[in-house]
């Protein structure tokens, strides 16, 4: 059964198309939650509910998941509330995309 932690690393892993920034860093996973019996919930979001990646985070997210040891079901959600801002870059993610902290 995974830990949340390695769930985490995992989504870590998957670089957003446009940015290069992984998704984590990018802000775009709000939570994640692994179940006892190996059920894992990811909760995530698109910097603009058009992306034309989001598909592809979205089903690279869910893979992402569904190969880790131990997985059970995995859910992912995608919301679009609250609504992704650029205050949720990772420092960094900041440093990569050369943008400072406002």
């Amino acid at each position: 059964m995974p830990d949340s932690k390695t769930v985490w690393n995992a989504l870590a892993q998957i670089p957003d198309p446009e940015f290069g920034v992984n998704l984590v860093d990018l802000g775009l996973i709000y939570s994640v939650e692994c179940a006892d019996n190996g059920d894992v919930a990811v909760v995530m979001t698109l910097t603009t509910p058009t992306c034309p990646s989001g598909s592809w985070m979205y089903e690279g997210v869910k893979t992402a998941v569904e190969q880790l040891p131990g997985v059970g079901a995995v859910k992912v959600d995608l919301v679009f509330e609250p609504r992704w801002t650029t205050d949720m870059l990772s420092d960094a993610a900041r440093q990569q995309l050369g943008t400072p902290r406002e």
